[in-house]
């Protein structure tokens, strides 16, 4: 179920032994991404529930369960930053039925990132798939 991109990084994770080589990996994804303009970095885009201030700006086209799904984000925490760019490899490209449906805990245990985040990242983490699923189901709705 997991899309291409996310597939290369849970590839070069199984390659790289270290847990501390995979948090530099996730880091590098961060850093490759393009920052989300200022204008965008606003209350309603803005990620509750995150130790780092998290922005997430969806792009939805179409409508209904085949709507295609695309979003950006950008944080002031280089982690946060990366695991961003996880989350983008996992949904982006997707219809908003996809998005629903996967199991994202799943597939990021694949990663082992739940082993090897603090509380409050994790928590984060869970908050930015809840709003990405949250904008999924409205999109869903019409």
């Amino acid at each position: 179920m997991a899309t291409e991109a996310f597939e290369e990084i849970a590839d070069t994770f199984e390659f790289l032994d270290d847990w501390e080589d995979r948090y530099r990996h996730v880091i590098d994804l961060g850093k490759a991404m393009d920052p989300l303009p200022e204008n965008l970095r606003v209350p309603a885009t803005k990620v509750d529930g995150c130790a780092s201030q998290v922005w997430l700006v969806p792009e939805i086209e179409g409508q209904g369960a085949d709507a295609q799904f695309t979003f950006r984000g950008d944080s002031d925490a280089m982690i946060v930053r990366g695991l961003i760019a996880v989350l983008i490899a996992l949904y982006n490209g997707r219809s908003v039925e996809e998005v629903i449906s996967v199991n994202a805990q799943e597939e990021l245990g694949r990663l082992g990132l739940n082993d090897h985040l603090s509380a409050q990242r994790s928590n984060g983490l869970r908050a930015m798939v809840q709003r990405i699923r949250d904008i999924a189901e409205a999109a869903r709705a019409g």
